[in-house]
């Protein structure tokens, strides 16, 4: 077992960084990885209904990626809209930070803001003399690594076919590759996890263990608690789902319905109570993403696969190819 981070990192090639969906969504290539026989067979995410089992139960994050990427009225300071802090007031990331000091002004939308807090982690808390409409004013965040702004294409396809609890400002990747027709032959629940844009920071400490998580917040319904204690196996669709489960098995005992956060960071030598297989993309090197799936499957064969992934011309990331651990 390796808690240094230099034992996650890969190289990826740049023409493998999917910057763009496919046109359609369950045409994404999926890697098996069947951990018991350390084997893998290379499928179409088509095939996942044929991976389930009786007694099996499907979890996915239904988060909805609100449109949180903002310009000032004049254009000259950007801010992402994290999460809220009070009535008409967010943290916020913010460039460029010399321009938005404690005490300084922004425009929104015709709406005046005022920076009322300065986050060690360098977030702003910004205070705005009204409410700011994101549906008018906003953009869909897309990750860093596209290199390129939203595009209309995008406002749909960076979002999952079942996204319904508006909050994040990431997407739960791993399920943007089910249509509704898939997700009509899977037996599935939902919980809410509002992804935030800690989901791409890489662990910079030298021991993954001195690595501190960021915390979201997540909420589970009555009927999925009821689901999963009646399940024979627990299938995760994404690392944020299977976060919020083991979350909640570690905290209170077992799946219970209600709200709460977590900043749990799984890493190898983690011992999972609940989740039974995964379904999820692949990740970027040196992420607690990375780290949590080799948890999983673990690394040495996690690393295989990724090798392989790359060699068969996988597409990662966000927009990419999925790999599912039975």
């Amino acid at each position: 077992m390796s808690l240094l981070t230099s034992d996650y990192d890969f190289t990826l090639p740049e023409g493998q960084i999917a910057r763009y969906p496919l046109a359609r969504r369950e045409d994404s290539r999926m890697l098996v990885l069947h951990r018991s026989e350390r084997r893998m067979e290379h499928r179409s995410f088509r095939d996942f209904p044929t991976f389930l089992r009786e007694g099996d139960l499907v979890i996915l994050n239904n988060t909805k990626v609100i449109p949180a990427r903002v310009f000032s009225d004049d254009g000259k300071i950007e801010l992402l809209f994290l999460e809220a802090a009070g009535e008409n007031t967010w943290k916020c990331m913010v460039k460029p930070g010399r321009r938005m000091r404690l005490g300084r002004t922004v425009t929104v939308g015709g709406v005046e803001g005022s920076v009322v807090g300065v986050l060690e982690t360098g977030e702003r808390i910004v205070r705005f003399a009204g409410s700011v409409d994101l549906n008018a004013v906003g953009h869909i965040p897309l990750p860093p690594y596209f290199e390129r702004k939203c595009e209309p294409e995008d406002i749909q396809r960076y979002q999952t076919v079942y996204a319904a609890a508006p909050g994040a400002v990431a997407a739960p990747t791993a399920g943007l590759h089910f249509t509704p027709e898939i997700l009509a032959q899977t037996p599935h629940a939902f919980v809410t996890l509002h992804v935030g844009a800690g989901t791409f920071k890489p662990v910079q400490a030298e021991r993954i263990t001195d690595h501190v998580m960021h915390r979201e917040g997540y909420s589970v319904p009555p009927e999925t608690a009821e689901a999963v204690a009646a399940a024979q196996r627990v299938v995760a669709v994404g690392t944020t789902s299977l976060r919020v489960l083991e979350s909640r098995v570690r905290d209170e005992g077992s799946v219970k319905a209600g709200e709460g956060s977590t900043d749990i960071f799984i890493h190898p030598g983690f011992e999972f109570r609940c989740v039974g297989a995964l379904l999820t993309n692949f990740h970027l090197p040196k992420s607690t993403l990375l780290m949590l799936v080799s948890a999983f499957a673990g690394r040495g064969f996690v690393l295989e696969a990724y090798a392989e992934a790359i060699r068969e011309g996988y597409r990662f990331y966000s927009y990419g190819d999925c790999m599912l651990v039975v």
